[in-house]
């Protein structure tokens, strides 16, 4: 999937500028890119991760 399409998929789940964690990882399973290029693209977005599953970020 392309750049701009994930981008769309993480637009469109986010609320109030900010994603669950488990959202994060279920957009990259779907999209077909990796975890990390999921958190690289949330970053540019200005999306804050909430309820991490390591307890890194609440």
């Amino acid at each position: 999937m392309e750049e701009k399409d994930v981008r769309a998929v993480i637009l469109a789940r986010q609320k109030d500028n900010k994603i669950p964690c488990r959202t994060a990882l279920q957009i990259a399973e779907e999209t077909g890119v990796s975890p990390h290029k999921v958190g690289e693209l949330l970053n540019e977005l200005e999306i804050k991760i909430q309820s991490c599953q390591l307890g890194c970020f609440k």
